[in-house]
């Protein structure tokens, strides 16, 4: 099941175990842009008769089976174990995008992508925790960013696809194409992919976890020192942080928001605003170009400045971006609007849940960054309706980014409203300074 004796990556450890995971990850990035990319040619696709409302309605229902992929994949993580979770979603994503493709009918078609979320939800929590696990300890917040990025380039590589086979194929090519790589994928992961050492070490698989451990140039000591956990109540973090949760929430919706509503509706925004759909899906793959190198670069402004300084700082520059994005300017200067746009608003997001994770203190910090992602994915569940119900009222197509920008000014206004930290005892000294980073 496991990959075994001497290999090429022997000497890296964990090296495909990284990239199994982030081709993990940019498939899962495909398959969930991939619906704002067609999004145009579904507005146009007449035997449905869709209008923005029901588009952006739809938009959010994979939104919501993320949510519900998301919530269930600790509980099935636990009886499944990592490997076994990461096989079953990228097989349930793959299958439910593939069934999209010959969806018969608009409603048959949204309960699919709800299906798909559920997937899509699942994987990357376990990517990510497979990927600290076999990373080099000094470098593990290096592929931690990379494996963010691999949404990102999920959506670059979406958006190229589109522009190259959405005017001549349609939508439902687009759709075949995000869901054949799992022919590719499965089977690899399904030979060389390992299970996580230290769910082995929880279930007692000790003999089992050290040889995985050894084999992989990890240190099994630090697999049995992790292994005891306490148990935590949820309530902890409405004690004496309950002020930061509830902001942390706020700031988490406005992102989410921000990030899922943006990357529905980018195209054809810009199709409103009188480009052709070429040039509109054009800025798809922008955004998401400058999202992959926000999310590589933003994490190094951050460890100069702290996070609490550079979140605000980067929605402020997606929030300038929106509001110029607006007015009639050059094209050229428009995708640079729209690289800052992913780089600031979009990628900081990625700080946003290492700065929550960083503020709770080591027993409930699992509990609390799961409530905070968990409430604030309703603003990504809001995020494309809210926009499609914009579009249908025909306000004109200004309206759409004055009302990002609006999100993105209000998540400043909360993280800057957080005020010391409730561990800190003193102006000078205290937590702060330490999870700023």
């Amino acid at each position: 099941m496991h990959a075994t004796g001497t290999t090429w990556y022997s000497r890296r450890p964990g090296a495909l175990v990284i990239a199994i995971c982030f081709a993990t990850v940019i498939l899962d990035g495909y398959d969930l842009v991939v619906y704002g990319a067609i999004v145009p040619a579904l507005l146009d696709y007449e035997p449905w008769g869709l209008d923005a409302a029901a588009a952006g309605l739809i938009g959010s229902l994979a939104l919501v089976g993320m949510a519900v992929g998301a919530l269930c994949s600790g509980w099935l993580t636990d009886r499944l174990g990592r490997r076994r979770l990461v096989l079953a979603a990228i097989t349930w994503f793959s299958a439910a995008t593939a069934l999209c493709a010959v969806a018969p009918n608009a409603e048959v078609f949204g309960l699919l992508r709800f299906v798909a979320g559920i997937g899509l939800g699942g994987v990357l929590p376990s990517a990510i925790a497979l990927t600290v696990e076999f990373a080099p300890p000094n470098r593990r917040q290096l592929y931690n960013s990379i494996i963010h990025a691999g949404y990102s380039v999920g959506g670059v590589i979406c958006a190229a696809v589109a522009i190259w086979l959405l005017p001549t194929g349609g939508f439902r090519v687009l759709l075949l194409v995000g869901a054949a790589p799992w022919l590719i994928l499965f089977p690899i992961a399904l030979r060389w992919l390992p299970e996580s050492p230290s769910w082995l070490v929880a279930r007692g698989r000790l003999d089992e976890a050290r040889e995985l451990a050894i084999h992989h140039g990890l240190d099994p000591e630090t697999l049995t020192a992790g292994a005891t956990t306490s148990k935590v109540r949820t309530s902890e973090i409405f004690g004496r942080y309950r002020r930061w949760t509830i902001l942390f929430v706020l700031i988490s919706f406005c992102g989410l928001l921000l990030s899922y509503g943006v990357g529905t509706w980018l195209p054809q925004i810009m199709r409103q605003a009188g480009y052709p759909l070429g040039s509109a899906i054009s800025f798809l793959l922008v955004l998401n170009l400058g999202n992959v190198i926000g999310t590589l670069l933003i994490a190094s402004v951050a460890d100069r400045i702290g996070s609490r300084r550079a979140i605000p700082i980067a929605l402020t520059v997606g929030a300038v971006s929106l509001v110029l994005l607006s007015i009639p300017l050059p094209q050229v200067l428009l995708y640079v609007l729209v690289t800052l746009l992913g780089f600031g608003a979009m990628g900081s997001q990625i700080l946003v849940n290492g700065f929550v994770a960083a503020s709770y203190p080591s027993r409930i910090r699992a509990s609390g960054l799961g409530f905070v992602m968990g409430v604030g994915r309703l603003g990504g569940i809001a995020g494309p309706y809210a926009v499609g119900l914009l579009i249908t009222a025909e306000l004109g197509f200004q309206w759409n980014f004055w009302f990002f920008a609006a999100f993105a000014v209000i998540a400043v206004v909360l993280t800057l409203s957080l005020g010391r930290h409730p561990d800190e005892r003193t102006p000078t000294t205290g937590v702060p300074g330490r999870v700023a980073g």
